[in-house]
């Protein structure tokens, strides 16, 4: 988890929000998968933090099956990491508190959207006009149906470019139950 950390560290410069994207795989009633790009808004030694609405694709697929992979890639970095592992809820007082540093038009938009379903340009822009009115300039509160998923890792594999395609590939795995968990790390071939 220190190294994770330290190499999105390392991402936090480069240009706009590219060192905070990754990909976010999921798996549908179906069983098939399902990516997209989301923004990691916050990680530690407990996992990687994102936010969406609980109504969303993402967040149905994750109430049928709690586990994700993630993947970053950084192209300029010569970097990528994967991540494998389960999701859980973040708090209420959490994603209230990251709700509230949003900008205005982004809360404003989290009312506003009906995250995966379909829509007009036109209802979309009625739907923001509306909760613009209702709030008003007064503080905008976090929708009910919008909240945070925290990436409990136990699975990590970091990945280096190196000279003749003979890459640094490295993995780490959670073992164990309960107070016998540990990370064992094993190198790969590239």
């Amino acid at each position: 988890m220190e190294q994770l950390c330290r190499w999105l560290e390392d991402a936090k410069g480069l240009p706009e929000e590219e060192g905070a994207r990754m990909v976010l795989s999921t798996v549908g009633e179906n069983g098939r998968p399902s990516s997209r790009v989301v923004l990691v808004k916050n990680y530690d030694s407990s996992g990687l933090v994102f936010y969406t609405n609980l109504r969303s694709r993402k967040a149905r697929e994750l109430d049928l099956q709690p586990y994700v992979s993630l993947c970053f890639h950084w192209s300029s970095l010569n970097r990528q990491i994967r991540v494998e592992g389960r999701v859980e809820l973040v708090s209420d007082a959490e994603a209230d508190a990251y709700f509230a540093s949003r900008p205005r038009m982004s809360q404003i938009g989290a009312w506003a959207s009906k995250q995966s379903s379909p829509a007009s340009e036109l209802e979309l822009e009625k739907r923001v006009a509306y909760f613009t009115a209702k709030f008003g300039s007064g503080p905008v509160p976090r929708p009910p149906f919008w909240g945070g998923f925290r990436v409990v890792p136990d699975y990590l594999e970091f990945w280096e470019v190196r000279k003749f395609r003979l890459h640094f590939r490295e993995c780490f795995r959670l073992t164990g139950e309960g107070w016998e968990k540990q990370w064992t790390k094993q190198r790969l071939f590239p």
